[in-house]
């Protein structure tokens, strides 16, 4: 019990803005973190220590969010908070002129497997080490997965005629680890 309480007070928050990003309403994230809560709660022997513990829960929630989607509970993906998220990334530029919705659309065209890669970087400000125990994937299957994406977002602003920069890349760098 006290295990569990520890967990959920020191990665609430991140979980819960993780649900909140990925979905359409906060009443939608609301039951996705309970949703994995719940799981956390009845497997917590399973439950990792230390930040470990955090990149479990985060792939638990991803399994609650593709379970929700594919039973048809979760209804679209999230636009305008991501359309606010892009444009704090890129929008904003006193050289201006990039259209936001473009940008949106480029970001929502791409595969999920894509997105969700880059959004693990951008929001949840995940190295290639934490995305791999996420994803359950091996951290080189993450950094050239993470590449492609990273190169298709690229050609999908392209063919939108959103203007890059060479000093600005589409994701932010990972940190160091």
């Amino acid at each position: 019990m006290a295990r569990f309480e520890a967990v959920y007070k020191e990665t609430y928050g991140r979980i819960t803005a993780y649900a909140a990003r990925r979905c359409d309403s906060p009443q939608d994230a609301a039951d996705v973190v309970a949703d994995t809560f719940t799981v956390a709660w009845r497997r917590v022997d399973e439950l990792p220590e230390g930040e470990q513990a955090t990149l479990w829960l985060y792939g638990v929630a991803r399994k609650v969010l593709a379970n929700r989607r594919r039973t048809g509970r979760y209804r679209q993906e999230r636009n305008a908070d991501l359309d606010a998220e892009v444009a704090d990334l890129y929008g904003r530029r006193p050289d201006g002129g990039v259209e936001l919705d473009a940008i949106a659309r480029a970001f929502r065209g791409l595969p999920g497997d894509d997105r969700e890669l880059l959004s693990l970087v951008a929001w949840e400000g995940l190295g290639r080490e934490e995305i791999a125990t996420v994803l359950g994937l091996t951290r080189n299957a993450v950094r050239v997965r993470l590449h492609r994406a990273r190169k298709r977002f690229a050609r999908a602003l392209a063919e939108a005629d959103v203007p890059l920069t060479t000093t600005r890349r589409l994701v932010p760098a990972e940190r160091s680890r």
